[in-house]
């Protein structure tokens, strides 16, 4: 069995994806992922994703939309236990349109084994940051 990263090879990991969202480097930015990975994003409306190639066409399409798009992490907590949460501020302006969008949301992932399980993301930053704890508390 690997070894369950370290708080600073997380820290490290949720910046290198950072960076690969914002160069749209798919194949870097889908490597870390376990291959029966949840991506849940209910709360957009966007639903469940379960496994790499339902996560990968998600992601793709969400890329495709926008001519440009750009990250910015403003928030990084590494939980202990697998846990992460940060918050991202999102710039965007959608194929065909010359305004721009902007967006403020928490992910919480869920490390184990080398890979991330789960991605969560919350548009209420406060309960993404409790249900972060929560989960990290529980894995104690």
């Amino acid at each position: 069995m690997s070894e369950e990263n370290t708080p600073s090879d997380l820290v490290a990991l949720a910046h290198r994806q950072l960076e690969a969202v914002n160069r749209q480097d798919l194949d870097a930015f889908m490597s870390i992922y376990a291959p029966d990975v949840v991506y849940d994003t209910s709360e957009h409306g966007l639903g469940v994703y379960e496994g790499t190639e339902a996560m990968r066409g998600l992601i793709k399409a969400y890329w495709d939309a926008f001519e440009d798009l750009t990250f910015e992490l403003e928030e990084l907590l590494d939980l202990g236990n697998g846990i992460t949460f940060h918050v991202v501020h999102q710039r965007a302006r959608p194929v065909g349109s010359a305004g721009y969008v902007e967006n403020h949301e928490a992910h919480v992932s869920e490390s184990g084994d080398g890979k991330i399980l789960r991605v969560t993301v919350y548009l209420d930053i406060d309960k993404g940051r409790t249900e972060a704890e929560r989960i990290a508390r529980e894995r104690e």
